[in-house]
């Protein structure tokens, strides 16, 4: 997700999706650390609705991209750096609210290294702002080495072509959620 805001739109919006996806694993760190993260692992229909709903949105965003592609940045009139960074922002934080095994990752992977005296709630969620930094630090790195070619991958055909296979890994990574076991 990354990569493709900074691929058709350079750094603004590559950091909006960042920041998307960030907050996305704060809210869930959020969550678990309150302990409704543990429904997740418990109920099977919780996290079946979190899980189904997650890989829906993934399917009707990359069947979006492969029919309507971008022609180029400008779309109905909105100014591309903005109107593309709000647009990577918003999908970074809804594809990674809806996918339920980054809750369960949160349940299942931070409390092995809370300490059993340890206030378990701000533990947790200190843990998942660690996770986020150590993300921030990635995205950066990754955004900064994708600069470069950005421009030559902005061209209007090149941008079209960028949201197809964007489409496609999307529609691939939903169909995964969709069958994926938890």
């Amino acid at each position: 997700m990354v990569l493709r805001a900074c691929a058709s739109g350079g750094k603004r919006p590559a950091r909006y999706a960042a920041a998307g996806i960030c907050l996305g694993c704060l809210l869930w760190g959020a969550v678990v650390a309150l302990g409704l993260g543990a429904i997740l692992k418990a109920s099977v229909l919780a996290y079946d609705v979190v899980k189904y709903t997650g890989a829906a949105y993934l399917l009707w965003v990359g069947v979006n991209l492969i029919r309507h592609p971008r022609q180029g940045l400008q779309m109905d009139g909105v100014t591309p750096v903005r109107g593309a960074g709000i647009l990577a922002f918003r999908r970074g934080l809804v594809t990674n609210l809806l996918n339920p095994k980054i809750g369960v990752f949160y349940v299942t992977f931070l409390p092995q290294f809370i300490p059993p005296q340890a206030n378990v709630a701000a533990d947790c969620f200190i843990l998942a702002l660690i996770h986020v930094g150590l993300t921030m630090i990635w995205f950066a790195i990754l955004i900064a080495a994708s600069v470069p070619m950005s421009h030559l991958l902005r061209r209007p055909g090149v941008v079209g072509a960028l949201d197809r296979i964007a489409g496609f890994v999307f529609i691939l990574f939903g169909l995964k959620l969709t069958f994926s076991k938890a």
